[in-house]
């Protein structure tokens, strides 16, 4: 008995049929993802094993945040009536960082005629696919700006995100973003921020170091990263120990964990906070404690925000682009609605901005 062809191969040789008999024309998009998922009653990974192979003969190229389309698409691209509107979803919006960042995105989209459309899901998943539904049912933008919520954990929203980009809507995400999403992202370089301010605490002589992350975010996984490659090019040794994870909610209520964390810091002379928000905290935790800083404990954030320069001891952190971030992942945007094959991605370098929190133990 001849066995049957596997699936893929069916929709290979459909779609190839369907180019040679001219049905399928140079610079028509392809059927979507779900769409062709639908038609052949099969998995979404499979339409995609299918689109990967046809890929490699040449036959259909994938552009970003665009679509699927029939060899030699990139300009061949049918232009679409603009709505001038873009949807910008934030975690949050009018404390932190937050605001700097929304004002340089709004500031280059006005500048460049478009209207725009803010959000914000407080990092909840919850209200994250309230937002991106309501995006679907109006259908009136022209492009969606996003920070990821609790990019660390497995997202139920991610099959919306992809109907957006299968309509030929541009997504690009800033500060973080879901890696298993073929979208862009304009961000710092979290894994090399963490790396550069593990090498400042170690160059100041520091070895045994604690630090912070946030669980759910991942920011704080890539930070982590930096920090466990720092100590190990430096051969110091890793202590789970001294390593505290948080998430989002657990956050605020640091001061009421404040026992536990200070008994994981015991005996380590420096501490890396995944941000300004928990180096501040953990500042008013020693304060209170009767720990000295920077005597008896070396602290060190990242963003470098206001909490970092007008707090009681003001800290050493690294600084985050904020506003240039917001100008960076709108131009980033425009040039993906005016060329879906742009290479929108940007990660920021930035340096240490240094204040009296870390101790030279080498004076």
């Amino acid at each position: 008995m001849k066995s049957r062809e596997p699936k893929y191969l069916e929709i290979v040789n459909w779609i190839q049929g369907k180019i040679e008999s001219g049905e399928f024309k140079s610079g028509n998009k392809l059927y979507s993802e779900n769409e062709l998922s639908e038609m052949f009653h099969i998995s979404r990974q499979t339409v995609r094993h299918a689109i990967d192979v046809l890929e490699q003969r040449s036959l259909l190229t994938r552009i970003q945040g665009s679509g699927t389309y029939i060899s030699g698409t990139d300009s061949c691209v049918a232009a679409t009536e603009k709505t001038m509107n873009i949807a910008v979803v934030s975690t949050y919006v009018d404390s932190y960082i937050f605001p700097n960042i929304i004002k340089g995105i709004e500031k280059t989209l006005s500048r460049e005629g478009y209207m725009v459309q803010i959000a914000f899901t407080n990092n909840k998943i919850e209200r994250e696919r309230d937002i991106i539904q309501n995006i679907l049912e109006k259908n009136n933008i022209d492009g969606l700006i996003v920070e990821a919520t609790k990019s660390a954990l497995p997202n139920p929203n991610l099959m919306f995100y992809e109907q957006i980009m299968d309509r030929g809507i541009p997504v690009i995400f800033f500060n973080s973003y879901y890696p298993t999403l073929q979208a862009p992202h304009v961000a710092l370089n979290d894994k090399l921020m963490g790396k550069k301010v593990t090498q400042y605490l170690i160059q100041k002589g520091h070895k045994k170091i604690a630090a912070i992350f946030k669980a759910d975010d991942g920011q704080g996984h890539q930070r982590y990263a930096g920090y466990v490659e720092a100590m190990l090019e430096a051969d110091i040794k890793l202590n789970d120990t001294n390593i505290i994870w948080l998430d989002t909610e657990y956050m605020r209520d640091l001061k009421d964990e404040k026992k536990q964390i200070l008994t994981r810091m015991k005996g380590c002379t420096a501490v890396f906070c995944y941000n300004d928000e928990i180096a501040f905290l953990l500042e008013e935790i020693c304060q209170k404690e009767g720990i000295a800083i920077p005597e008896d404990l070396s602290i060190i954030g990242i963003d470098n925000s206001d909490l970092a320069s007008l707090s009681d001891i003001p800290f050493t952190s690294i600084s985050h682009p904020m506003e240039k971030l917001g100008i960076k992942v709108s131009e980033n945007l425009i040039h993906l609605i005016e060329n879906p094959s742009f290479d929108a991605t940007y990660e920021f370098d930035s340096e240490i901005v240094v204040r009296g929190s870390v101790k030279n133990l080498f004076t």
